[in-house]
């Protein structure tokens, strides 16, 4: 059976960060024509690392010039656009609130303004769990106001209700995924848990929790966060009475930091290596996980991995990377 995405121009903004590199690889394998807006070439990008980038169509510039975005949307005519490019780390919003805006807010309106003008792609956008903010009714279901408080938060917030009402006033074809946190290889940003906690122990040293080791979080493969993300396109494409709705995406698990780091940790044999809990952080979320019920029923979506199993393939992923730099 021919896969839909066959012979389809699909754009991707965010294509050299995890998502949009695993993204790129999932449309690849269904023989989708890849056009991606690369800012920076980065070489330790799965995106580059991999040969990827040698097999897609590359528009360099910036997702904040709208310029930009027009002249690839007119030229390309893209049958679906997966935006997700971001400033996509907490801690670095928290320092330089501005550009995360730049980034999150600017860069989402010139991608869906681009397509209003153009008028004819459809356009999934990538929000996040940290757009309901702070919220003591748990799971967050995709009813829950969209409250961000700290700065990533309020980003992702503006960026998924710019997004609605392109489709409410607009008609502009658009759907919403919010994932839970997203892992595996590739992730290069190891100021987050996972990839941190491999580094660390990968080292032979013990991984600093900023927090108490308490926080709660929802996770998603990033395996399973690509199929849920070509599902979604698929589905609006398909079912145009679905476009302006959210969709929660997770395992809906409710697992601490701590508990992620000493499942890391049992299925690296390093127990011994017990984590130092700082807890200095501040401007975070303390409890987030989602209930991803609608995308189950509306989208038939479920996820293929289970938690242990994407860490061990994860964990894999990072030695074969160690060892292959420890012999170079």
């Amino acid at each position: 059976m021919a896969s839909y995405w066959k012979g389809k121009t699909v754009f991707v903004t965010g294509a050299t960060g995890l998502m949009g590199s695993w993204l790129v690889k999932a449309l690849l394998n269904k023989d989708a024509e890849v056009v991606a807006l690369v800012r920076d070439q980065a070489p330790k990008s799965m995106l580059v690392s991999e040969g990827l980038i040698d097999q897609i169509a590359v528009v360099n510039g910036d997702i904040e010039s709208l310029p930009t975005m027009q002249r690839a949307i007119a030229e390309y005519q893209p049958h679906t656009v997966f935006h997700l490019a971001a400033q996509p780390l907490v801690q670095i919003a928290k320092l330089d609130p501005v550009g995360t805006l730049r980034a999150n807010v600017t860069g989402t309106w010139n991608v869906l303004e681009a397509c209003r003008l153009i008028g004819k792609s459809n356009v999934v956008v990538a929000s996040s769990d940290k757009a309901y903010g702070a919220n003591e009714s748990l799971p967050y279901l995709e009813t829950h106001p969209l409250q961000g408080r700290y700065p990533y938060d309020v980003s992702k917030s503006c960026a998924d209700l710019i997004t609605q009402m392109y489709s409410a006033t607009y008609g502009l074809k658009v759907a919403i995924a919010r994932c839970g946190n997203l892992f595996g290889g590739g992730d290069l940003n190891y100021s987050r848990t996972i990839p941190g906690v491999i580094q660390a122990t990968l080292a032979d040293e013990r991984f600093v929790i900023r927090s108490d080791g308490k926080f709660v979080r929802d996770f998603l493969y990033v395996k399973d966060a690509a199929e849920s993300y070509l599902t979604l396109g698929e589905c609006l494409a398909e079912n145009p009475s679905i476009s302006g709705e959210a969709f929660n995406f997770s395992l809906g698990l409710k697992l601490t930091v701590l508990d992620i780091v000493n499942m890391v940790l049992k299925i690296m044999d390093r127990t011994d290596l017990e984590p130092v809990i700082q807890n200095i952080a501040s401007s975070e979320i303390r409890e987030q996980y989602l209930d991803a019920t609608k995308a189950r029923k509306r989208l038939s979506w479920s996820p293929k991995y289970g938690m242990e199993e994407a860490l061990r393939e994860t964990v894999a992923w990072y030695e074969s990377q160690y060892e292959s730099q420890s012999n170079s």
